[in-house]
C-alpha cells in the first residue's frame, strides 16, 4: 500500500508539473508575438522615416540643382549682356576713330537719277550692307553719303528699310565730294577703268558711284570722273582672276558697292588681292581666282 501511495504521488507531481510548464509555454506564446509585433512596428516605423530622410535629401537636391541651373542662365545672360555693351563700344570707337584719321570711303550718290524706284531699294539695302561690313571691320574706313538729299526717295527708304540709320556713324551730306576733298586725293573706282588699283592707301578718299549692279546704262561713273579730272582705277580682277566655265557664258566685273567696299576692307587687313578678291566677288560673277583655276584644269592622265 506504501508503494501505491509513493507511486500515486510521483505520478501527481510529475502531472502537476507538465501542467505548470504547458501553462508557461501557453503564456509565453502571446508575449512572443506582442514582441513580433512591436518589432515590426519599430522595423516599420525606422522605414518611414529613412524614406523621409531620403525623400527630402532627394528634394533638397533637385532644389539646388534647379538653383545652380538658373544661376548659371542668369550668370550668362549678364556675362552676353556685357559682352554686347563691350563690343559695342569698341566697335563704336573703332569709328569714331575711323571718322578722325581713317582713310576715307564716299559713296556719290548724285546720280540716283539713274535708278528706278526698285534700284533705289536695292542701293538702300547695300548702304545698310556695306555700313554694317565697316561696322565689323578691325580697320574701319570713314563713310562719306554724298549729295544725299532728305527729300529724296533714298534717303527715305534709307530710314524705312535701316534701323538706326540716322544714327549712322558716318557723314551724310548734301553737298558733292567735290567740295569735300582735294582732287588729287581722291581715286574713283570704276570696272571702265583702264589702271587696276594697286595699293590702298591711308591718304586718298575712294570714290563708289551709288549705282546698282543691275543699272542698264554703261560707263557712267567712269564718264563723270573723266569729265571731273580725277584718278580712276578698278579692282585687280584681271590679273588676280579668271573666268569661270558655266552654262550661261556669264562673266561680269560690275559689282554692288557694299562688295566692293569688302574687297578693300579685307586687302586692306591681309594686303592680299587673292584673298580680298574671293572674299568679295560672288562665284555668280563668272569668276574665281587663278590657284582656284589651275586646280580645276585636268592632266592628260585624268580626261
Amino acid at each position: 500500500m506504501e508503494e501505491e501511495s509513493c507511486f500515486a504521488e510521483v505520478v501527481s507531481k510529475v502531472n502537476d508539473d507538465l501542467l505548470a510548464f504547458l501553462r508557461i509555454d501557453v503564456e509565453l506564446e502571446p508575449l512572443c508575438d506582442r514582441e513580433e509585433a512591436t518589432c515590426s512596428k519599430n522595423v516599420m516605423r525606422k522605414q518611414r522615416n529613412w524614406e523621409r530622410r531620403l525623400e527630402a535629401k532627394k528634394s533638397k537636391r533637385r532644389e539646388e540643382k534647379q538653383r545652380k541651373k538658373l544661376s548659371k542662365q542668369n550668370k550668362d545672360v549678364n556675362e552676353s549682356q556685357l559682352s554686347k555693351r563691350v563690343l559695342k563700344a569698341i566697335t563704336k570707337e573703332r569709328l569714331e576713330e575711323a571718322r578722325r584719321a581713317g582713310p576715307g570711303l564716299c559713296v556719290d550718290l548724285s546720280m540716283i537719277d539713274y535708278l528706278s524706284a526698285k534700284e533705289i531699294s536695292r542701293l538702300a539695302c547695300q548702304i545698310r550692307r556695306l555700313y554694317g561690313c565697316n561696322k565689323k571691320a578691325l580697320q574701319p574706313f570713314r563713310i562719306f553719303l554724298t549729295e544725299l538729299k532728305e527729300d529724296s526717295l533714298l534717303y527715305k527708304e534709307c530710314v524705312r528699310m535701316n534701323d538706326g540709320f540716322l544714327n549712322y556713324l558716318i557723314d551724310v551730306t548734301e553737298d558733292s565730294w567735290l567740295h569735300l576733298f582735294p582732287s588729287e586725293d581722291v581715286i574713283y573706282l570704276t570696272p571702265d577703268a583702264s589702271q587696276a588699283l594697286e595699293y590702298v592707301e591711308e591718304d586718298k578718299v575712294y570714290i563708289l558711284g551709288g549705282l546698282v549692279d543691275e543699272t542698264i546704262q554703261k560707263k557712267i561713273s567712269y564718264t563723270r570722273a573723266k569729265e571731273l579730272g580725277v584718278r580712276t582705277a578698278r579692282l585687280p580682277i584681271d590679273e588676280y582672276m579668271v573666268k569661270r566655265p558655266n552654262p550661261k557664258n556669264f562673266h561680269s566685273k560690275i559689282l554692288a558697292i557694299n562688295q566692293v567696299f569688302e574687297i578693300l576692307l579685307t586687302f586692306r587687313d591681309t594686303k592680299d588681292w587673292i584673298k580680298a578678291l574671293a572674299a568679295g566677288i560672288p562665284p555668280g560673277k563668272g569668276y574665281m581666282v587663278a590657284s582656284a583655276a589651275s586646280t580645276d584644269i585636268k592632266t592628260p592622265e585624268e580626261l
